[in-house]
């Protein structure tokens, strides 16, 4: 997964091998051996590796391709949690994961917002109602 998920950004990125090398304080023979997945980087590289890449060290190591519609790993702080199918009533189910990342709790109220060009975003009521009044009081 790493040496896959290594080769991938760094070309999302347009960065030759050696051009991440020169980030990292390594050669360029390092990259490549990382990429084969012959050997891999330290901590302290692979965090810096993340970091020049844009991604967090977690999906740096082990983000899977398969489990997220064999889209490239996203941005930090960015997620992709799948696909929904909205029901009669126009209700959909926010994946668990989502859930838990946004710490959405049964019961919890939503605002749900839209731009016809950009799509809806789902946020938490108690958020946006503090941000509305902050605004507000500015």
């Amino acid at each position: 997964m790493f040496s896959e998920n290594l080769v991938q950004l760094r070309k999302l990125k347009s960065m030759t091998q050696e051009d991440l090398a020169d980030k990292v304080g390594v050669t360029r023979q390092s990259i490549a051996q990382w990429e084969s997945g012959k050997t891999s980087p330290n901590i302290t590289q692979s965090k810096l590796i993340a970091d020049v890449l844009g991604v967090t060290l977690d999906d740096l190591a082990s983000f899977e391709p398969l489990e997220n519609l064999g889209l490239a790993v996203p941005p930090k702080g960015k997620h992709l949690f799948g696909i929904v199918t909205v029901g009669d009533k126009g209700q959909i189910v926010i994946p668990a994961r989502a859930r838990k990342i946004f710490d959405i709790q049964s019961g919890d109220r939503l605002v749900v917002l839209g731009d016809e060009t950009q799509g809806i975003a789902v946020v938490k009521a108690d958020s946006f109602l503090k941000m509305a009044e902050f605004i507000r009081n500015s």
